[in-house]
């Protein structure tokens, strides 16, 4: 990668760290409402077996933990970019009395493994963020077997991910948000209708799938969102972090009543992803 690459790369590895102890802390909700990725991720790869898995950008360890408990005599290997959210998934891993999976720290765009290695690769929610989302792409397809499959999800658009747009919206009304430029890593990078299955035909897979994965966010109220969202989400964070203590307040108190206007009953937030799918 070149230079800019690798400081973005570095960035993103810092603030990852920087806010792996709020991934721990919201470790349960967030696993719930990311679970239809794993689902929609292991449903197309079947692991089964004595299958040798890598699980990339895997944060605190969906859906490799998962994968791991259905391969008795398999083995899934973890990476990240962050140590930090991978010491949550190392110690998930021991609790569970896991003993088929190791977790290393490694980038994406440089994976250090030698040419077909793994029967199966999984990426959950990883592809919006990698400053080289083809150099990625071609270097999980080279340490894919033949015949191995690659499933990916990324986030849809903004018009399907409330749970996004509600605090950035709020945001934006008091503080300036800097906008990124095109292409550049974000949440809705991916989102364009037939972006991903081409990147995935560009690097040579085939019988590619392409399909929506519709879920909910459930809090006890528009409070808890607000707290998890400001504990986990970086840029959030940072734009709230250069704002007075009133200016914070009334982005928070928007924030919740945007919230409670849309879901009056419960606290169940739309989001939705794509699943991406193809074979080596």
């Amino acid at each position: 990668m070149n230079i800019e690459l690798t400081t973005i790369r570095d960035a993103q590895k810092q603030s990852w760290n920087k806010f792996s102890p709020g991934w721990k802390k919201w470790d349960d909700l967030t696993m719930k409402f990311l679970q239809p990725h794993g689902d929609a991720i292991i449903k197309h790869l079947k692991p089964s077996g004595a299958a040798q898995v890598l699980d990339i950008a895997a944060g605190t360890g969906e859906p490799g933990l998962t994968i791991a408990h259905m391969m008795v005599n398999g083995k899934v290997t973890l990476t990240d970019l962050s140590e930090g959210m991978l010491n949550v998934a190392s110690d998930k891993a021991k609790a569970s009395g896991l003993s088929n999976v190791e977790t290393l720290v490694a980038d994406a765009c440089e994976l250090p493994f030698p040419d077909d290695t793994f029967n199966a690769v999984s990426c959950r929610l990883g592809f919006m963020f990698f400053p080289d989302m083809q150099l990625a792409a071609a270097e999980m397809v080279r340490v894919l077997k033949p015949g191995g499959g690659l499933a990916t999800t990324v986030w849809g658009g903004p018009e399907k991910n409330f749970w996004v747009t509600c605090i950035s919206q709020n945001i934006k009304q008091y503080i300036e948000m800097a906008i990124p430029p095109e292409g550049a890593p974000g949440m809705f990078r991916c989102a364009p209708e037939g972006l991903m299955s081409e990147l995935f035909r560009h690097v040579g897979l085939k019988n590619i799938v392409e399909a929506e994965i519709p879920g909910k966010i459930n809090c006890s109220s528009a409070q808890e969102y607000w707290d998890f969202m400001t504990e986990i989400a970086a840029p959030f964070v940072g734009a709230l972090s250069t704002a007075s203590e009133e200016t914070v307040e009334m982005v928070r108190k928007g924030v919740i009543n945007s919230v409670d206007v849309r879901y009056p009953d419960e606290t169940t937030l739309d989001t939705s992803g794509i699943l991406i799918y193809g074979e080596k």
